[in-house]
């Protein structure tokens, strides 16, 4: 960190040591005992920790935060929402039609829609939703994508103890204790823009097939993304073969577009999955697509089950009411690609300095980095850049007052208040960082 003697901040992790595993509330939060964060305040693009040390953030939360942290804009409006009519009461409100209706507006993907709090909450209800509408039981999911800490989603390809030249592919295992070998039974993995890898799948399985999960810009592996053709193919042979396409648009809904991914791509999902974004912060999801698909949720004894206490309170949806006619009626998302694009410009004049060979993968509102000569095309090849570099390099960078995640597999995230950064001063961060990392 900016300043190696952080009291406060160790003060406090020896205090959440006593109440809580690893110290922390979400076990990602958990940085080791010297570089763990506690942010004080946040204001527009920038974090102040504990100790009173100020970063420019790039990590937002892992990417709700597409405004600004506390953008008036939106807490305005919750706050009054707040103040005149309450916060959850367990019935319907206007509030619910009014933020499907703009959702409906932006992506015409959406026929009809339900709530939830979570990305987590949100995958589940459209799996769920694509098991009882096709009445079939297997889900593919693509290598690197990441869909949530459920059991089911919590089994993922070793790629990082992978070794190439002795494995044909990396082994699968669960995320850690805990997730029972059963939850495994119904899922299958294939890597990324690997069309025999698709085709053999559903020529051994094709009749028990119910989804394909992907996200086309992979939030968990550095933006890698599907090709256009790759797209295709799963949505020709999703229609071939009855099973539900199901885009999990958690990190890429109204920020790398305001249709989201599908808006870039021109291939519609029979089911999507957005959260993040939609609320600049709130814990607000949902998930929607056809119809006809949709409507399997219902009281009928083979229909599909949703609910829960808290979804759809009024502090959620007035957040994504508020937040998705910003970015609707404004040129916020116009803005923040621009930015995004103008620090790759400002980040490769540096690679290019110290002669580190480099891509840049996905949208400019959340592009990974990865030090290779090729642009990744799957999480395998992933393996094959230089992460190591890239994690001394990253964390100069927060020594110096830029906070990302010391990790090449999570992107840059861009938001509408970093307009306001200064180039120049990233530039020079970015310069120290990768000479120090060199030499380290």
């Amino acid at each position: 960190m900016t300043n190696t003697k952080k009291p406060t901040s160790t003060t406090l992790l020896e205090q959440a040591h006593t109440h809580m595993p690893l110290g922390v509330a979400d076990s990602y939060r958990y940085w080791g005992e010297d570089n763990t964060v506690f942010v004080k305040s946040m204001k527009g693009c920038q974090i102040t920790d504990s100790d009173d040390q100020v970063f420019v953030d790039f990590r937002l939360a892992y990417g709700p935060i597409i405004l600004g942290y506390r953008d008036s804009r939106v807490d305005e409006q919750v706050t009054r929402t707040i103040t005149e009519r309450g916060t959850i009461s367990g019935f319907s409100t206007d509030l619910d039609s009014d933020v499907v209706s703009l959702i409906k507006s932006l992506c015409p993907n959406i026929e009809k829609m339900r709530f939830a709090n979570s990305g987590t909450e949100a995958v589940i209800g459209a799996v769920r939703t694509a098991r009882g509408f096709t009445g079939c039981n297997k889900v593919v999911v693509v290598e690197g994508g990441f869909h949530g800490l459920y059991d089911e989603m919590m089994w993922k390809s070793d790629v990082d103890n992978w070794n190439s030249e002795v494995q044909e592919k990396p082994e699968i295992i669960p995320f850690g204790a805990g997730i029972p070998e059963s939850t495994r039974e119904h899922q299958e993995s294939v890597p990324l823009n690997d069309f025999a890898a698709i085709d053999d799948v559903f020529a051994r399985l094709g009749d028990d097939i119910a989804a394909i999960v992907i996200e086309p810009i992979m939030g968990n592996c550095g933006s890698i993304a599907a090709t256009q053709e790759y797209m295709q193919k799963l949505r020709d042979i999703c229609d071939q073969h009855g099973a539900m396409l199901i885009m999990d648009e958690v990190k890429t809904g109204f920020r790398v577009a305001k249709g989201g991914v599908q808006e870039l791509y021109g291939i519609k999902a029979d089911l999507t999955t957005y959260a993040k974004a939609m609320g600049n912060g709130y814990p607000v999801a949902a998930f929607g697509g056809r119809a006809d698909v949709m409507d399997k949720i219902s009281f009928d004894k083979d229909g599909v089950t949703h609910g829960g206490t808290y979804t759809a309170n009024m502090i959620a949806l007035s957040a994504a009411k508020a937040t998705l006619t910003v970015l609707s009626e404004t040129d916020a998302l116009a803005t923040i690609n621009k930015v995004g694009a103008d620090i790759q410009q400002v980040l490769s004049r540096v690679f290019d300095k110290f002669g580190i060979e480099h891509r840049f993968a996905g949208p400019d509102s959340m592009f990974g980095v990865h030090f290779g000569n090729e642009v990744p095309q799957n999480y395998r090849d992933w393996k094959k850049t230089d992460s190591e570099l890239y994690t001394r390099f990253a964390f100069n960078l927060i020594a110096n007052g830029v906070m990302l995640e010391p990790d090449s597999r999570e992107p840059w995230f861009i938001c509408e208040a970093h307009k306001e950064m200064d180039l120049n001063w990233l530039e020079d961060v970015a310069n120290k960082a990768m000479e120090k990392a060199l030499n380290d």
